[in-house]
């Protein structure tokens, strides 16, 4: 009798064996004729990728496998929103493929650039096509009307309000912006109406490539194109006064009427 309740649970046990290999066996024939069930059975670069994204706010979710054609089809992609400002384009395109393979200034920005001209040529729009293209999101793309900034009361906004006053624990417009998201593309637009403590600002990011806010903190800009906008010398421009085949004297004129409203 014993033996016989032994002959059983065998019984009961090879059954049972059999099924699960039986399972096994399906489950290994699912996941040969179903590839892309096995990719939720991995940790693939994107998901790392994704991880490091959301956890120190920088845009990684295209890098692993389309930064070398995003790089070089850069120009094409900025065309389609920005019309008519090639050389612009090309400044920025190259700039930013400088940084990528490692030939830019390690201390300083990816890039500085001042765009000039009237209203309605895209200088803006090719900032928000810079940020679109570059990091993947439009919210990379940090704007600041300097026209806010004229009095010299309103400049600390951007570094922080000192100790005791209202807003300390805020921190800055500038620099906590860029301290949130370092890779982004930072538009100061209207350049000639801030204060001119703000260029003194803007001479050490753009020498330095950082800030010290009013808390003590170092906000570093070196990952970040930084883009001015201004509507100096576009009224020489729209009277036709520039020589478009004449890059010096474009150039004259600009700088003349940079030094002109920067001394006054």
């Amino acid at each position: 009798t014993h033996n016989q309740s032994n002959l059983k649970k065998l019984d009961e046990f090879e059954n049972y064996l059999s099924e699960i290999k039986k399972e096994i066996d399906e489950i290994e024939k699912f996941l040969t004729t179903n590839e892309n069930f096995e990719v939720k059975f991995k940790v693939l670069p994107e998901d790392i990728a994704d991880v490091v994204s959301k956890m120190t706010g920088i845009p990684l979710s295209k890098v692993v496998s389309n930064e070398r054609k995003k790089l070089i089809n850069l120009e094409k992609e900025i065309s389609l929103k920005v019309i008519g400002q090639e050389k612009a384009i090309t400044a920025i395109s190259a700039a930013i493929r400088r940084a990528r393979a490692g030939m830019k200034n390690p201390k300083r920005p990816i890039g500085s650039f001042l765009f000039m001209g009237p209203t309605g040529v895209g200088k803006t729009e090719l900032a928000k096509s810079l940020a679109a293209s570059l990091f993947d999101e439009a919210e990379a793309l940090l704007r600041l009307d300097m026209s806010e900034y004229m009095e010299r009361n309103a400049v600390a906004r951007l570094l922080g309000a000192p100790p005791g006053y209202v807003g300390y624990e805020e921190g800055g417009q500038l620099t906590e912006a860029v301290k949130r998201k370092p890779y982004s593309v930072i538009l100061l637009d209207e350049i000639e109406k801030a204060h001119s403590e703000v260029f003194n600002i803007l001479l050490q990011v753009l020498d330095e490539g950082r800030l010290t806010d009013s808390q003590g903190s170092t906000i570093d800009f070196k990952n970040a194109v930084i883009i001015m906008t201004s509507n100096l010398a576009g009224k020489a421009i729209l009277e036709n006064k520039i020589k478009l085949n004449n890059n010096d004297a474009n150039k004259d004129l600009i700088n003349n009427t940079l030094d002109k409203a920067i001394h006054e």
